[in-house]
């Protein structure tokens, strides 16, 4: 039977039915699926940690002597804590705002994917610092935010996303001069964890950049 040109009984007259917009592929996202979400998420995550400063202030710092003692072997639940621990208010404002902005693009993913990077970055930060960090104590949440960056960075590569690579590039022209913290040129600075979350972070794109490429090279089958 021909199609008659009129509009279905539940369609209205003299409007054409549009096909829903499609979703932006991952590949391509610069801005994450759900904006509110993911600035809850990041937002929240910055407040827990002014939090625990605040706590460990009253405390008088003891709540740093849970951070990262390289190598010894009875403190290694360190790697777990010390991102969250900062030693003063100075340090903690000092990787709020880069956490704030570069963890925000890193959700362009999702926050599925963003919690998973995280883990990577802060895992390898704190193993790594545990590994060949330097004599006494480390803390700081300057590991995640070094992998952040260069997740950020590599990102768009690994996807061979354009958006991204430009994003890329506004995000090296401000913050590309950090990246000399992963060199041992600063005393007190723990440039370890700096290079190991940095590290991560670009083990993270590949694996990002390998998972997408997988997806799309899954066969469809009908029904």
């Amino acid at each position: 039977m021909e199609p008659s040109g009129f509009p279905r009984p539940d369609e209205p007259w003299g409007q054409n039915p549009r096909p829903p917009k499609p979703p932006t592929p991952p590949a391509k996202r610069i801005i994450p699926p759900h904006p509110l979400q993911a600035l809850i998420v990041v937002v929240g995550f910055v407040a827990l940690l002014w939090a625990i400063e605040g706590v460990d202030t009253v405390l008088g710092g003891r709540l740093d002597l849970h951070g990262i003692w390289p190598r010894e072997i009875d403190e290694w639940d360190g790697i777990i804590w010390a991102p969250l621990l900062h030693g003063g208010w100075d340090h903690l404002i000092a990787n709020s705002v880069p956490f704030l902005v570069l963890g925000l693009l890193a959700t362009a993913g999702g926050l599925g994917q963003f919690i998973g990077v995280t883990a990577i970055i802060w895992l390898f930060s704190g193993v790594g610092t545990f590994l060949i960090g330097a004599p006494g104590i480390h803390i700081g949440a300057s590991g995640v935010v070094f992998g952040f960056l260069t997740f950020v960075l590599v990102r768009g590569l690994f996807v061979r996303s354009i958006p991204q690579i430009l994003i890329a590039v506004v995000v090296f022209a401000i913050y590309g001069s950090v990246l000399w913290g992963v060199l041992p040129n600063q005393p007190g600075i723990s440039w370890e964890g700096h290079l190991c979350g940095a590290i991560g972070g670009i083990v993270a794109a590949w694996l990002v950049g390998r998972s997408l490429k997988q997806a799309t090279r899954k066969p469809s089958f009908p029904g």
